[in-house]
Parts: structure tokens; C-alpha cells; sequence
């Protein structure tokens, strides 16, 4: 699973265009490479056709083994890095073939598309376009906030309450969750002001320790072309530009 985790974060970062995974919707993926899948949301109205990969996802998932193979102690960074570059420099006629493949493929998964919609009633079809609507923008959100975890966004900091509810939670004497978190939430509000000031420590030292790695993710993903994944403030401010 660790490594299913680290193949996909690498495609991922390679770059947006053409990575259609299903990470939100739970639909099957065949293997770690293959990554095609048939969304759960159109499976009880068949098969729905598969899309095919783009060319840019083609070549990384061919290169992927083999820079792994090449360099087994390469850091994940490192592999997207190699890889981007690679495609980058890749002469116009071997992108060409890549090009070409999905474009045949594509053509055909068009027209599959057409068929499988003209099989469908009136009703049928209305239904399933109103429901593929929002398993997309679920889908989205979904495959977004996955991404940025694979892309090792760090974690937000947390409250002076979060990091007491996280200590004492499971010493709350009640088997039911609901009833830890209103023994521990009470227990909160009986605490003092200067019992509270150790987690409100903890919280600044958390916020420091965010915003210290925040800056060095965001240096990261302007090296490998993700500056959507930068904060406004951030760039706004020029403090990627002046590294």
C-alpha cells in the first residue's frame, strides 16, 4: 500500500493534464501502474467505457520502474524531477507516438461513449448526467485533497484545545466516541488559565513549525511547476521569486 501510495503521488506531481484517477469515487484500479479505473457511480448502468491514459501519464508510468530500478534510493522528489525532465527534453518525434496513441484512443473512447449513451432512455440519460455532474465535483474535492497529501503537504496546525482533546481522548472513561468528546470537552473548560497555557504553548510552537514547512513545500512544488498549489499571500509577497 506504501508504495501504491508513493507511485501515485510521484504521477501526480508529474503534472495535471490527462491524470484522471478515480481516488475519490472508490472506483477499482487494476494495479498500481495501470492507473484506468471504471467509476462505482456508472456501474448499475453497465459497463461504462474506460478512458484512456494520456500520453504525458503514458510515458511516466513507463519510466516510473525504470528510474526506480536505476535509482532504488532516490528520494520521490528526486524520481519527479528526473521524469519531468526527461519528457521535457524527449525529441518531438518519440512525443509524437505518445501523442498519436492517445489520440486513436481517445477517438475510440468518444465514440464508445456515444453508444453507450444512445442505449439509454430519455430518462435514463437525464438521470445519468445529473448524477455524473456531481460524482465529478465530489470526485474533485476528493482526488484534490488526496493529491496534496501524496504531494506531502504539511499538516495544519493545531489548536490548543485540539492538541488536549488529542491527549486525553482516549483516557475518557466511555466507550462511545461521542461520549469521550463531551467528557474530554468538558473537561477542557475546567481547566485554568494557566493549565491551559501549556497546550497554548504547544500550539504556537505548532504554528511555527507550519509555517517553517509550509515555505519549504511551497519552494518545493514552484521547483517542480505547481505554483497553483502556492498560497496568494505567498506569491503576492515574492518570497518564492527571490530564492
Amino acid at each position: 500500500m506504501a508504495l501504491f501510495r508513493g507511485m501515485w503521488g510521484v504521477l501526480r506531481a508529474l503534472g495535471r493534464t490527462g491524470v484522471e484517477m478515480c481516488a475519490g469515487c472508490g472506483g477499482r484500479i487494476p494495479s498500481p501502474i495501470s492507473l484506468v479505473c471504471i467509476p462505482k457511480c456508472f456501474s448499475s448502468m453497465g459497463n461504462y467505457p474506460k478512458k484512456p491514459m494520456s500520453s504525458y501519464l503514458r510515458f511516466s508510468t513507463e519510466q516510473l520502474p525504470k528510474f526506480k530500478a536505476k535509482h532504488p534510493d532516490a528520494k520521490l522528489s528526486e524520481l519527479i524531477r528526473k521524469i519531468a525532465a526527461l519528457w521535457r527534453e524527449l525529441r518531438k518525434q518519440k512525443k509524437a507516438v505518445y501523442e498519436a496513441d492517445f489520440k486513436a484512443e481517445w477517438k475510440a473512447y468518444k465514440e464508445a461513449v456515444s453508444k453507450y449513451k444512445e442505449q439509454l432512455t430519455p430518462s435514463q440519460l437525464m438521470g445519468f448526467e445529473k448524477e455524473a455532474r456531481q460524482k465529478r465535483l465530489k470526485k474533485k474535492a476528493q482526488i484534490k485533497r488526496r493529491e496534496l497529501i501524496l504531494l506531502g503537504k504539511p499538516k495544519r496546525p493545531r489548536s490548543a484545545y485540539n492538541i488536549y482533546v488529542s491527549e486525553s481522548f482516549q483516557e475518557a472513561k466511555d466507550e462511545s466516541a461521542q461520549g469521550k468528546l463531551k467528557i474530554v470537552n468538558q473537561a477542557w473548560k475546567n481547566l485554568s488559565l494557566e493549565e491551559k497555557q501549556t497546550y497554548i504553548q504547544l500550539a504556537k510552537d505548532d504554528r511555527i513549525r507550519y509555517d517553517n514547512e509550509m515555505k519549504s513545500w511551497e519552494e518545493q512544488m514552484a521547483e517542480v511547476g505547481r505554483n497553483d498549489l502556492i498560497r496568494r499571500s505567498v506569491k503576492r509577497s515574492g518570497d518564492l521569486s527571490e530564492n
